[in-house]
């Protein structure tokens, strides 16, 4: 029988992760000793978002795992990096603080096998879990939700948890489309939330891939980066930025050869 890691990489686990020192090694011995018990290869890429403390070290000194450096550009511009460059048959995206257990993944297996091409996590509909969010932010939550499915996305209820899987194939060709967090992403200063998960589904639903929301167990993170304030409006403007570059055609152009988004792999 051939080693383990001899066989074709099936999973790659992409976490984006901008001054996560702290969240991090506990991240990744966790997705590290799920992957030990399973049955196929796999591969792990931390992006860092420019942190300016010890992230990339901290990742770097993580057994098996691979470090993306990038500028600081916010979330999707780190999300689409490691897209990019995985190499397994699907391609997990997940955030530093493992909100949504990585056990969740054996959850999304199999609407894949089912044709679908896009799984995404859901923590609203039966058998969704939320525990500690604050009622607030549930509130803020389901009214954002409520504007992207005005203007640009009907019929999922949850775009923004950090937990999607997609076909490698599938990733590569919609990362290449987006144009708001795509090789021109401007530099920003501090935590950078972003709405790129609506530009992402916006594309898969428009290229016609198929896409399935999975209820998932999520845990409100108590050091959450997100600004209430700051980040809605960042995330509203996202949201119609996706409708007015629809409107301007932007999106009926073939995506672009893969350029390299200033990342450096480590060896």
């Amino acid at each position: 029988m051939a080693e383990l890691s001899d066989r074709p990489i099936y999973l790659s686990i992409v976490i984006p992760a901008y001054n996560e020192e702290r969240r991090l090694p506990a991240t990744l011995q966790q997705v590290r000793a799920y992957l030990a018990q399973q049955p196929f290869a796999s591969e792990v890429i931390v992006v860092d978002d420019g942190s300016d403390d010890a992230t990339a070290s901290v990742a770097a000194a993580c057994p098996g795992v691979e470090v993306l450096r990038c500028e600081h550009r916010g979330k999707g511009f780190a999300v689409r990096a490691g897209a990019l460059v995985a190499s397994g048959a699907y391609v997990l995206l997940c955030d530093a603080d493992l909100a949504v257990p990585i056990e969740e993944w054996v959850k999304f297996e199999g609407f894949f096998a089912r044709g679908y091409d896009v799984v995404i996590g859901s923590r609203e509909g039966i058998g969704a879990t939320r525990e500690g969010e604050p009622w607030y932010r549930h509130v803020m939550g389901r009214v954002f939700n409520w504007i992207i499915r005005l203007v640009a996305l009907r019929g999922i209820n949850d775009t923004q948890c950090g937990f999607k899987a997609l076909r490698r194939d599938v990733a590569r060709d919609l990362f290449q489309r987006v144009r708001i967090y795509g090789d021109d992403a401007p530099v920003v200063r501090g935590a950078a939330v972003t709405a790129y998960d609506v530009e992402v589904l916006f594309l898969a639903r428009k290229c016609g891939y198929r896409i399935a929301e999975v209820p998932v167990r999520w845990q409100y993170g108590t050091e959450t980066k997100v600004n209430p304030m700051r980040d809605s409006l960042r995330n509203l403007r996202d949201v119609f930025t996706v409708r007015l570059n629809d409107l301007r055609g932007r999106y009926r152009e073939a995506p672009a050869l893969i350029a390299d988004p200033d990342t450096v792999r480590r060896p």
